[in-house]
């Protein structure tokens, strides 16, 4: 018989679960090319667990063992009577009645010893695929054309295993001549198979165990020397994750043997590690399909990859326990390891994980979380009489604990892979308990807290990029800056997501009364209809935990208000992990105390701030101050015009007109803030020169230093109207300081200084007309910075300082920054 015709489906579970399954199912067999094929059928879903249902009740002597099969064979005959035709309906319906007879009997049998052997267990569990594999054969009969279907092989004549310490071991060289004797060599068409079950040396029928039918079709696939095996199940392939842990989870196109096995091992439901043996001795591809979407080319495992990629998945292991044997009397001595393990075998506990400290002053195992206790009990018996004289300090459990795994052979030889999931899981705020890594480097396993498994897999899955890279985003205060910076992320978010695989995902937004939530994502393009119609009474606790979610590793709250009391929380996020971007100046010109918890809190979290914008809007003044500062360099002064209000006033006061018609304009024209008060009081610069003051260093709070107020006292404290109104009264004044400068050729500019002795004062000065302060356009901030490297001539950084767009702009270049950071673990 030639052994390259053949390619092997599988078809079970919730792809066999009703006859619209069944049809679907039998549709895909129809559409496949015309070489010979083999289906591997397991039973409908849920009927084995009824069918050994039924053997747990018969133990009992509880008659209604019966009624659990005849539930299942109710299913099975509806199904039939909607699918079969006449002639193999009846033939069917009989061979249904004599297999209840015979099951019958052996329940009978089961009841009167009043204990149910493994043999009969097998026994009864097998029927429910040889139920399915006959209906899906009738069904072909009269669905393919000609004589290629409706063939029917039960694979207890076929396979033939032995039991050993590892599970059913197939006897290759006996299924290899039973296959041959029941598969004419000149067959050609379509033949049903059954899967799970099996015949043991002694020829007595078995099973493949739970999840055996996957194993069937690779066992027939290597006796048919298939080229291909494909299993149909209800999802697209592999996936890169638990899809309801990560929802960012995608498919792997490809994937090798052993990157398979290890997913497998580590938790991936969709293929069982056993069906991969015979496909790997034989080199038979398998791919994962889905039967609700047969157009998609699933997942191929083969020995061929070709992908790159350095992790293809990242899984866990849940419900687990740490066994910790630690001692001093354990260094250099010889075999306690084999002590450890021995016992732990004995006991029958399988052992996931070990982790040994290369002192050898203690061993880690992680074990299955409720074989612990036990586990405990054997290893203090074990090595009771080291316990007793101190040579063993403790044998300790941990329970509740997960194993995460990332699975690659592209990690193989590759520097920094362990470096990047760890990093991933700690800024993610996990930690670690256990480490472990195979020599192929195929595989780092961490164990961690179980309450943080779903936050560890979203961090290493989202680290190595096999998602978007996700921060979730909460703003508070969508005012002039906020809104615009919305408008902005809603318009570039689709390319930052398909050009560099950021999703920078808006989950709520808060005003000063209320506050709106996205399950997965505020729609920021229509945020302003959904604050109307869906939004909520603030309560900012409420706001941090959405948030802030165990699923989304990271978070970040962008605060584009001016209030102390947003200021105030601030270490409290950053101590939670939470990520600060803010042009709100108060958080670091207000109160040391403050500012110093503020930092502290940035160094024990690692959660980082960001307030490039508090001073010279997207200007990149801080930036720079602190390049100087980390390099070296020794700042001498800082001076500079922090205000585009103020700037724009003064360019544009010359004499022509009275200062308080400039200022009614100004406001009028939106380059003031709705009270022009708050601009010429000089506060807003003062707190920029303070943020700027404690960047070099300086312990300095405002009132430290004089700030000239361009308010006339008396009018401080009136309406904005009458304020707009009375300033002219104040006129004269104005005037003649700019007169006086005039004459000495020289401009008027509201400038902010600072020296190195924190010697501080923000004033109204006139300076020379080539000053660099007299040549900027209308709304323009600039700053020099005059050190030990930029002597003669100062560094200067000068450009629009101010406006919803530049400030807006700055804030989402903060948050790219933290993205960056994010993917690249600097600090």
């Amino acid at each position: 018989m030639s052994k390259t015709r053949w390619k092997i489906h599988k078809f079970g579970g919730s792809s066999l679960a009703d006859v619209g399954c069944i049809r679907r199912a039998a549709s895909i067999v129809a559409e496949l090319p015309k070489t010979n094929i083999g289906v591997v059928v397991s039973a409908m879903r849920g009927a084995t667990d009824r069918l050994l249902h039924s053997v747990s009740l018969a133990e009992r002597d509880d008659r209604r063992c019966m009624a659990e099969i005849t539930d299942v064979l109710a299913r099975y005959t509806q199904a039939a009577q909607e699918l079969l035709q006449a002639e193999h309906l009846i033939s069917y319906l009989d061979q249904l009645a004599a297999d209840e007879s015979a099951i019958g009997d052996v329940l009978n049998g089961v009841a009167a010893a009043k204990s149910g052997d493994v043999r009969s267990r097998e026994v009864v569990a097998g029927y429910g695929e040889m139920w399915s594999a006959r209906l899906l054969a009738g069904f072909l009969k009269t669905e393919l054309p000609g004589n290629r279907g409706g063939a029917y092989l039960d694979a207890v004549n076929v396979i033939v295993v032995q039991e050993s310490e590892l599970g059913p071991s197939v006897q290759w060289e006996q299924s290899q001549a039973n296959f041959d004797r029941e598969i004419a060599a000149d067959f050609q068409g379509v033949v049903v198979i059954t899967g799970y079950v099996a015949t043991d040396i002694d020829g007595l029928q078995t099973s493949l165990g739970r999840n055996g039918s996957d194993h069937s079709a690779a066992i027939i696939a290597a006796l048919s020397g298939a080229t291909e095996l494909s299993i149909w199940t209800d999802v697209d392939g592999v996936m890169s994750a638990d899809p309801n842990k990560v929802p960012d989870a995608q498919i792997i196109d490809s994937l090798s043997y052993s990157e398979a096995m290890e997913l497998a091992y580590f938790g991936a439901k969709v293929i069982h590690p056993q069906t991969l043996g015979p496909a790997v001795s034989n080199d038979i591809p398998v791919v994962i399909r889905n039967t609700f979407n047969p157009q998609h080319e699933g997942s191929k495992i083969s020995a061929d990859v070709t992908d790159s990629g350095q992790i293809k998945g990242v899984t866990a292991v849940a419900n687990m326990a740490l066994v910790n044997l630690e001692g001093a009397g354990m260094i250099g001595v010889p075999g306690t390891a084999d002590r450890m393990f021995s016992a732990l075998k004995n006991a029958a506990v399988s052992v996931n994980l070990i982790s040994q400290a290369s002192s050898e002053h203690s061993i880690c195992v992680a074990v299955p979380n409720e074989l612990a206790d036990r586990a405990k009990n054997v290893v203090v018996e074990a090595f009771a009489a080291e316990l007793e004289s101190g040579q063993i300090q403790s044998v300790d459990v941990n329970h509740n604990q997960s194993i995460i795994a990332v699975v690659g052979d592209g990690m193989a030889g590759t520097p920094g892979i362990a470096a990047r999931f760890f990093g991933s899981l700690s800024r993610a705020r996990v930690n670690i308990r256990a480490m472990a890594q195979g020599s192929s480097e195929r595989n780092i396993s961490a164990v961690v807290n179980s309450d943080d498994t779903t936050r560890a897999l979203r961090a290493a899955h989202s680290g190595f990029y096999l998602s978007a890279k996700t921060i979730s985003v909460g703003l508070i205060g969508p005012g002039t800056v906020g809104s615009t910076f919305l408008d902005q992320l809603q318009q570039q978010s689709s390319r930052l997501q398909q050009d560099f695989n950021l999703d920078l995902r808006v989950r709520a937004i808060a005003r000063s009364q209320r506050m709106i939530f996205g399950e997965r994502r505020v729609d920021i393009g229509n945020w302003r209809a959904h604050d109307k119609e869906n939004s909520l009474a603030l309560d900012l606790e409420l706001f941090e935990k959405h948030v802030h979610p165990d699923h989304i590793p990271h978070a970040a709250i962008i605060d584009c208000t001016a209030s102390d009391d947003m200021a105030d929380r601030y270490a409290e996020w950053l101590d939670r992990g939470i990520h600060i971007i803010t042009p709100n100046k108060k958080a670091f010109s207000g109160d040391l105390q403050r500012f110093d918890e503020i930092r502290d809190a940035q160094r024990r979290s690692g959660a980082r701030c960001f307030y490039e914008t508090t001073v010279g809007a997207a200007l990149p003044v801080i930036t720079t101050l602190r390049d100087l500062v980390d390099t070296g360099d020794q700042i001498h002064s800082v001076q500079g015009i922090f205000s585009g209000t103020l700037a724009y006033l003064f360019n544009v006061f010359d004499g022509s007109r009275p200062f308080s018609e400039v200022v009614r304009e100004a406001k009028e024209s939106g380059y003031t803030e709705p009270d022009p008060r708050e601009d010429l009081s000089g506060m807003d610069v003062a707190r920029k020169l303070t943020i700027l003051a404690r960047e070099m260093g300086q312990r300095i709070e405002l009132g430290d230093f004089p700030v000239q107020n361009l308010v006339p006292e008396a009018l401080r404290e009136v309406t904005v109207n009458e304020f707009l109104d009375q300033l002219a009264d104040y006129d004269a004044e104005m005037t003649a300081t700019l007169a006086a400068a005039k004459k000495a050729q020289k401009n008027l500019r509201y400038i902010a200084k600072l020296d190195a002795a924190g010697e501080a004062s923000v004033s109204l000065e006139a300076v020379s007309a080539d000053h660099a302060f007299s040549n900027i356009d209308l709304t323009d901030n600039i700053v020099q910075f005059a050190s030990t490297r930029y002597s003669a001539n100062p560094l200067v950084i000068q450009g629009p300082g101010a406006g919803p767009a530049v400030t807006a702009g700055g804030v989402f270049g903060d948050l790219l920054k933290l993205a960056n950071q994010l993917g690249d673990g600097s600090q």
